[in-house]
């Protein structure tokens, strides 16, 4: 497996290719949440995403958005489905958390659905604890929001 992890921002177009498979698949499993979540999805305030590719085809993405002074949030976490099961996910999320180091986070948080079993599997294997939910998920009975400290 040639995996390549590219940092770049969200005008990248494999970034917003791959974010256009992940808004379907997200508004099939939302149901009629998904106007709620897709409004907490944009990502005009990310500046951090990355692309992954194997044998130079983009596969995965995912990025990282300032919550606090001291929290990143995950966001944008996907792997094309052809290529799941492949450890893809984890390389993202450890360049994710790296880079969210460099730039100086001390903890991660994210939020996901209860219907995205695979992201439900990933995050406690990558050491995140589930916590309560935090604004704007306070709410929201579809979410599982979750932690992990950067520092150690």
């Amino acid at each position: 497996m040639n995996l390549k992890i590219v940092r770049t921002t969200p005008e990248n177009p494999d970034f917003q290719k791959l974010i256009s498979l992940l808004d379907s698949a997200l508004a099939i499993n939302n149901g009629n949440q998904n106007d709620f979540f897709a409004s907490h999805n944009k990502t005009d305030n990310v500046r951090n995403a990355i692309v992954a590719y194997l044998d130079e085809i983009p596969v995965a993405t995912g990025a990282i958005k300032p919550y606090s002074e001291v929290k990143i949030e995950i966001k944008r976490m996907f792997v094309h489905p052809d290529f799941r099961g492949n450890g893809i996910a984890s390389c993202v999320l450890d360049e994710l958390e790296n880079w969210a180091r460099e730039l100086g986070f001390h903890e991660a948080i994210l939020e996901t659905g209860t219907k995205q079993t695979e992201a439900l599997g990933l995050y406690p294997k990558k050491g995140y604890e589930i916590t309560p939910n935090y604004p704007p998920y306070e709410n929201s009975e579809m979410s599982v929001c979750m932690c992990k400290n950067l520092i150690s």
